[in-house]
């Protein structure tokens, strides 16, 4: 648990509602990357967020990294969390936090058994989850990084073509077993390319998982969370990270194993959506979708070298060669030719 007489201390410098008044804390979530408490003082309601005790050092400026796009969505029309505070004094606390505005939402990774109502029956209602889902992404992918001040969050220069290379060294050092499929798949990368690159913010690992919506219908994205991804890259990435397990039609759900997708837009009325409220053209999205497949399964991998005992870790198995074997049989029957 959080020392909460030296959170007020920090608090109480912070011109923050509340001053002088006891904190309510209480611990929502939390593992290897990060942990989210609860606070309240006063008229402030908020969630700190800050890395395990345990966790590597670069788990410090991967909070820095998310302080700084959760403060530069402020004033977009991007849904996000209110920035309120950020601390990098360790001194603090162990290390270095964030506060922002709580949330009133409910996230899809607490409603594993089913949607919460209206969701659960109205299906009509659930497609707009959906929708709600590809609309952040899209207008996450219209702010102007540059006027945000996040210039050197990433590197979109030579984006596309450092994508092979980095994964493949990051492969080769935890490697334990063949990625059948892996091979086909690079060679495919290395020879496609995007028709067009317009650099923008993305999240780095979209989906249900990391958006929390308002209660009750329509449906409306309350927040996107957790950004220790987020760079400045090709937002379609990130749509290609939805789309890829997203079912056509009335196909099984693919990837999507911890929602419900019945009901659900097609694949190609998510694409036609967010082409639209984003102005950018899909017609590449294949490039995009064997990109996603292949970096997938090489980033779950490491989880899965790691398992040991761990199940959920151990789930990742067969998951990753489903990925890869589909990475690879997509850039085989695709007609891109970029």
């Amino acid at each position: 648990m959080i020392d909460t007489d030296r959170l007020a201390t920090w608090l109480d410098g912070q011109d923050l509602p509340g001053t002088g008044a006891p904190i309510d804390a209480s611990f929502v979530s939390g593992g290897s990357q990060n942990e989210i408490y609860e606070i309240r003082r006063g008229d402030l309601h908020g969630a700190l967020r800050m890395p395990p005790t345990g966790a590597p050092e670069a788990r410090d400026a991967g909070i820095l990294r998310e302080w700084r796009i959760i403060q530069a969505l402020d004033g977009t029309d991007v849904p996000h969390t209110e920035a309120i505070a950020y601390c990098g004094d360790a001194e603090v606390l162990g290390r270095p936090f964030y506060v922002m505005g709580w949330v009133d939402g409910w996230s899809p990774m607490a409603h594993r058994e089913g949607w919460p109502a209206p969701f659960d029956t109205d299906l009509e209602a659930r497609r707009g989850l959906a929708f709600e889902l590809v609309n952040g992404i899209a207008l996450l992918s219209k702010v102007d990084w540059r006027a945000k001040g996040l210039e050197d969050l990433g590197r979109p220069d030579g984006f596309h073509e450092r994508q092979v290379d980095r994964w493949t060294a990051f492969l080769e050092r935890i490697k334990g077993r063949e990625l059948p499929g892996f091979d086909e798949a690079s060679a495919w990368l290395r020879a496609h390319k995007p028709i067009d690159f317009v650099p923008g913010l993305m999240h780095g690992d979209y989906q249900f998982a990391n958006v929390m919506y308002r209660h009750g219908a329509p449906a409306q994205l309350a927040a996107i969370v957790d950004w220790e991804m987020g760079t400045v890259g090709d937002p379609k990435l990130d749509l290609a990270w939805v789309v890829q397990s997203w079912p056509e039609g009335d196909e099984p759900s693919g990837g999507m194993s911890y929602v419900d997708m019945t009901g659900m837009p097609t694949r190609s009325e998510m694409l036609a959506h967010y082409s639209e409220v984003s102005g950018r053209q899909v017609d590449d999205i294949d490039y995009y979708c064997v990109l996603a497949k292949w970096k997938l399964a090489v980033v779950l991998e490491q989880g899965y070298q790691r398992a040991g005992d761990n199940p959920m870790l151990q789930a990742y198995g067969p998951l990753i060669l489903d990925l890869m074997k589909g990475a690879a049989e997509l850039a085989a029957t695709s007609d891109y030719r970029g």
